[in-house]
């Protein structure tokens, strides 16, 4: 087994996952810490070292506020433990590797954790990569900055550094799998067999990169419930959020801190910084999220989609049946028809024909949300195959939580052993058949193949727009399902519509 790795920092060290046949690398530096004069600005190389790294502990992660325990759904299955290290010096990445040598060449899956790029870190225990890296596949886990310091924007940083004003977070990212591709090897990995993968905001990131300055870094893509070029809100209006807007908003931030300049802000307390930074987005809102800034994204990705100028690579992608809410809640029938004509405009009418269809599915499913039809909009416009997966089985739990926004993450890693959840036989089941699906995707863009007693998992076929083909993964296992529906497609062509605008 590969225990010890030289990589091009330096040698590391790792340890014996639980399978003793797993090596696990936590906390390996893949930047400099982006810290002081660092702050707010591209990800650096990171240092070398001498003698021997011990990859044992995870490393700090980043700057973000700590919930404690509540009742909230999201705090009950994963919480911020209050004890665990947080710093702003927090760019460190983390390897699962079965390869005995470093002539293996395995398929590498690079994961990026969701969180709506202000909450999230590599150690949450759903993330455990052995059991994907026991069907050899070597997985890395990437931290990154979040909240203000990962995507603050602001003139003086356009002004400062033009080829990188802002998203820095994303910019973390890239450098991530930058060094996967230079440094793989060494640990048995394919640096020209490498998926990106991502939940919520992970899964918008991955899009970010499908259409950001990272095309050709990767060969294959896996976006969970990823949202993108998602129309923002205020009350109940869509309004477009031009990058000057946001540049705005981060002068405001700026001065909240009670300093003048990017300099003066540099100087502060991480700590204040986090905690201003959560003050300003309870006001505020959501402007520490990426943003069109001409350089790593060029346009909204929805768009950049639509007109080919995307990375054409194999995809995976889809979403859990429950979600979020959808896009309107409304009192009475009056208050829902004003908010839909607000929304929709001159197909308000068009959409308010659906109502009955809509209510139904309003609470329910993702197509009512977007995310789903999103997703659709962007599978009709690659010219690789692309796999559809509805997540739609039974949860568990006193809480009768329905497949709510991100519980199919202990179902990809195989994880179910380590959720508070009471699942059963059938949800193990169906967790391995997920992994192997996920796994067979990463070795070669298509996901089947036979389950672990030899016999064919059911086949899944790519989505296309003339045969919307995909996998509805249910309480009784894998089942090929067709998902189509006129509300669906009016929201799709809806939400394409809203894009190119």
């Amino acid at each position: 087994m590969l225990r010890k790795v030289m990589t091009e920092n330096g040698m590391v060290r790792g340890l014996a996952g639980n399978n003793t046949r797993i090596t696990v690398f936590k906390g390996i530096p893949f930047a400099a810490p982006p810290v002081g004069d660092l702050r707010w600005k591209a990800p650096q190389p990171a240092a070398n070292w001498e003698g021997v790294l011990d990859a044992y502990k995870f490393g700090p992660i980043s700057m973000q506020d700590v919930p404690g325990l509540s009742d909230d759904i999201y705090v009950r299955d994963w919480h911020v433990d209050p004890e665990i290290d947080m710093d702003e010096d927090c760019l460190y990445l983390n390897v699962w590797t079965n390869a005995k040598s470093a002539d293996e060449k395995l398929p590498v899956l690079i994961w990026f954790f969701g969180g709506g790029f202000q909450w999230g870190y590599p150690p949450e225990m759903e993330f455990n990569g052995e059991n994907i890296a026991k069907r050899g596949v070597i997985v890395v886990s990437v931290n990154y900055r979040l909240g203000a310091f990962g995507f603050l924007a602001h003139e003086e940083l356009c002004q400062e550094s033009p080829e990188a004003p802002t998203n820095f977070g994303l910019l973390d990212q890239q450098a991530g799998i930058k060094w996967v591709k230079r440094n793989i090897a060494a640990f048995g990995g394919d640096p020209d067999n490498i998926t990106i993968m991502g939940q919520s905001a992970g899964g918008g990131s991955v899009f970010s990169h499908l259409t950001g300055s990272s095309q050709g870094l990767f060969q294959k893509a896996v976006i969970m419930s990823g949202i993108i070029g998602f129309p923002y809100f205020d009350d109940f209006v869509i309004v477009p959020r031009t990058f000057d807007a946001v540049k705005e908003k981060g002068a405001e931030f700026i001065k909240s801190l009670g300093v003048d300049t990017i300099e003066e802000a540099r100087k502060l307390d991480a700590a204040f910084v986090r905690d201003k930074a959560s003050e300003f987005r309870n006001k505020n809102g959501f402007f520490f999220c990426p943003s069109v800034d001409g350089k790593f994204l060029t346009d909204v990705q929805t768009k950049l989609f639509l007109e080919g100028k995307h990375a054409h690579v194999p995809m995976m992608a889809g979403n859990t049946n429950d979600e979020f809410k959808s896009f309107i809640m409304a009192e009475n029938d009056a208050e829902f028809e004003e908010k839909a004509r607000a929304i929709f405009g001159d197909k308000a009418d068009k959409f308010l024909s659906f109502k009955n269809v809509y209510e139904k599915k309003g609470n329910q499913y993702a197509e009512a949300n977007g995310i789903e039809c999103a997703i659709k909009g962007v599978f009709e416009h690659n010219d690789k195959d692309c796999y559809y997966y509805l997540f739609n089985p039974d949860i568990p739990g006193w809480d009768k939580p329905g497949t709510f926004h991100s519980v199919d993450l202990w179902f990809f890693f195989e994880t179910l052993g380590l959720c508070w959840r009471p699942f059963v036989g059938r949800h193990f089941d169906l967790a391995r058949q997920i992994c192997n699906y996920l796994t067979n995707f990463v070795k070669t863009g298509d996901p089947n193949g036979n389950d672990a007693d030899g016999t064919p998992m059911p086949t899944w076929v790519p989505y296309t727009a003339e045969n919307k083909a995909g996998i509805e993964f249910t309480p009784n296992g894998p089942v090929p399902a067709v998902r189509d529906s006129e509300f669906g497609e009016f929201i799709k062509d809806w939400l394409n519509e809203k894009a190119m605008k």
